[in-house]
């Protein structure tokens, strides 16, 4: 592969000058264009050792990058956050480097940091194997050694088209680069990419990393394009970082949910309702007593309503959501017209600003609360579809709250701790996210000030700490998301709070003031499961299937060692559903009682009350505990129920001793 142009020359003397402002408050004046690794030099040559990056008003860019604009001006070192983006897209460079090496016939295409690590995107005659992923790995590691440095050079279009002239995926995406677009590459050894960076100084700061797996994948995730091997890994700046994330990884293969859920006998899926799962028995069950939850403490301050399954589109196009999201509904030929105008609902909002706007209300009523856990249908593409996580057919413990402008701060001070108490009651922290006004959106400027300033303003007043997202609001409004993290460490992104004045100006929906004129409401949405079915995906995992007892399918397993024991064992059965527990006993079983331990413990079941004769003379119990099986207590049935309907009720975690 040719050469690209020789690095952008120093600043000349006659540059602009630009600002920038150091964290302590000082300030630097430099020529555009100097390189921001000067700027840390003179700041101080161990800084410089120890720099990643930089971030110029919060935006990253490489050591090797010209300056072209000033503001606040931070280092990045390994410490920080954001430098181990830098760090895992300077590893798929790497990754690149070493495949081109060994198989020159790779096509490159993309190779993104992404949240859990890296991957790179190639072109290939047949899949990778295994083998060449250990190779590939292999290969990472000399050129990390040869510390090669990431050469940044700025060339002209010509000169990128003809050093990628073999690499059809790289002049596709050079094509889109607008006219006045700065077009740089960098070098690592022999290999070229088209990039913008950041990247860290040179391969050398790639010490700990793993290749994870392949994966097929289409050309900017079109169907229609050419089909890629995608590479995974992840990289970190120290070994125990990436000894912790592999461990978590290897932890997150036992818990899959997939496994888990045939291994427990609770949902099913088939290729003739493709995203849609089939609820065992048990599974119903798990899904029923979580549905069961979140109405006891939706009881008294929401009001839950049901509303059809199908709409026209005037109501979908009223909402903006025609327009917005069509590609993910599934729409219904009208036999009459022969249009696709009607579909099924993929969300409750639109259905209950109309509930709402068919009677008047007063300010009396607000905040009103209305709930909905009905079915609802995203056309999500086949490829996409994940076990519970990602389905087409899911219910929501979805609820909009029709309040006035006044009422917001304490609304979202209370759905705040509402939310937080429902993930408590599972061991989950959140933390929480602020998103702002993306670029594809409706309503005015004036509306989305009104609602991002309001929404603001009410999270603060918490106290919570929170992290921004810029951009990344709803269409319709800004909202405070929660990122939930389960015992393995992952982090799920599940409710949320979303502030919005469009629908109601839409919907034209009103309430009486005490002033007995018609106010405009607000309208929150608010959800903490997210869907049902991706909170039960979470919760398996979150578990390993190890269910607490208030929501384990099978609570008890009453097994006694002998038939002729069958009477006390449905004795003990029907005392412990009296109760309120899920007992199981089959008195027509003539399985050996290790056997039906075995199948208690393959479906962690958390109690086995084993019986025998002392037992059935004395009117005892012995308990064996899932995971203890070693331990076993023999206990009065009386205290032995009572022990677990408190257990139950409290809805503990884990048992109390």
């Amino acid at each position: 592969m040719s050469s690209p142009a020789a690095p952008a020359p120093a600043a000349p003397d006659h540059a602009p000058a630009l600002v920038l402002t150091l964290p302590d408050g000082t300030t630097r004046t430099v020529a555009e264009g100097t390189l921001p690794r000067d700027v840390v030099a003179g700041i101080g040559e161990r800084l410089l050792r120890a720099a990643v990056a930089v971030t110029i008003d919060g935006e990253v860019q490489d050591l090797a990058t010209p300056l072209r604009r000033g503001g606040a001006f931070r280092v990045l070192t390994e410490k920080d956050p954001e430098a181990l983006a830098v760090l895992r897209h300077s590893g798929a460079h790497v990754l690149a480097t070493a495949v081109r090496r060994l198989r020159p016939d790779a096509r490159i295409g993309f190779g993104p940091a992404i949240d859990d690590g890296f991957y790179y995107d190639f072109e290939v005659a047949a899949p990778f194997t295994p083998e060449d992923l250990a190779a590939f790995e292999a290969e990472m590691r000399k050129v990390a050694q040869e510390k090669l440095v990431f050469e940044r050079a700025e060339v002209s279009r010509a000169e990128a088209q003809q050093v990628f002239r073999d690499d059809p995926l790289k002049l596709e995406r050079l094509a889109e680069l607008g006219e006045d677009e700065v077009i740089s590459t960098y070098r690592d050894g022999d290999f070229v990419d088209l990039c913008r960076g950041p990247h860290v100084h040179d391969t050398g700061w790639l010490k700990h990393f793993k290749l994870l797996h392949t994966a097929g994948a289409y050309w900017r995730g079109d169907s229609k394009r050419q089909s890629l091997q995608r590479i995974y890994a992840t990289a970190f700046f120290k070994k125990d970082d990436l000894d912790r994330d592999l461990f978590r990884r290897e932890e997150a293969k036992k818990r899959d949910h997939r496994v888990l859920g045939r291994t427990l006998d609770l949902f099913h899926f088939f290729p003739q309702s493709p995203g849609a799962a089939f609820w065992t028995p048990r599974g119903t069950v798990l899904y029923n007593t979580l549905v069961e939850f979140v109405r006891e403490r939706q009881a008294d301050a929401f009001q839950e309503v049901k509303t059809p399954l199908i709409y026209t589109k005037l109501l979908w196009e009223q909402s903006g959501h025609w327009g917005k999201y069509r590609e993910n509904m599934f729409l219904i030929l009208d036999n009459e017209s022969g249009e696709h105008d009607m579909s099924l609902k993929p969300m409750n909002c639109p259905s209950h600003y109309l509930y709402y706007g068919a009677s008047k209300h007063s300010y009396r009523e607000l905040p009103l609360r209305l709930t909905t856990m009905d079915v609802l249908h995203r056309n999500e593409l086949s490829g996409a579809l994940s076990g519970l996580t990602r389905v087409r057919q899911f219910a929501q413990d979805d609820c909009h709250v029709f309040l006035a402008e006044e009422q917001i701060a304490g609304e979202v001070r209370f759905l705040l701790d509402f939310i937080l108490g429902h993930y408590a009651t599972f061991g989950l922290s959140a933390t929480l996210k602020f998103a702002t006004r993306p670029e594809q959106r409706i309503g005015s400027d004036a509306l989305w000030d009104r609602a991002e300033a309001g929404l603001r303003a009410a999270l603060e007043a918490t106290g919570m700490p929170y992290e921004l997202k810029a951009g990344d609001g709803a269409f319709y409004g800004p909202k405070i998301d929660f990122d939930v993290t389960d015992s393995i460490g992952r982090t799920w992104q599940l409710g949320t709070i979303q502030l919005d004045y469009v629908a109601p100006e839409r919907f034209d929906l009103k309430y009486t003031g005490a002033d007995n004129v018609p106010h405009r409401p607000v309208v929150i949405h608010r959800a903490v499961c997210g869907s049902f079915e991706r909170f039960l995906a979470i919760l398996i995992e979150h578990f390993a299937g190890n269910f607490p007892l208030w929501l384990a399918p099978e609570q008890v397993a009453v097994i006694p060692i002998s038939p002729e024991l069958a009477e006390y064992g449905q004795r003990v059965a029907d005392a412990l559903k009296a109760a309120g527990l899920r007992a199981s006993f089959d008195p027509h079983d003539e399985e050996d009682y290790r056997v039906r331990i075995r199948e208690a413990s393959v479906l962690k079941v958390p109690y086995m009350a084993v019986l025998g004769r002392r037992e059935a003379e004395a009117g005892t119990v012995t308990v064996r505990r899932r995971g203890q099986e070693k331990r076993q207590d023999t206990l009065p049935l009386d205290a032995f129920v009572a022990r677990l309907a408190e257990e139950a009720r409290t809805r503990a975690l884990a048992p109390a001793d």
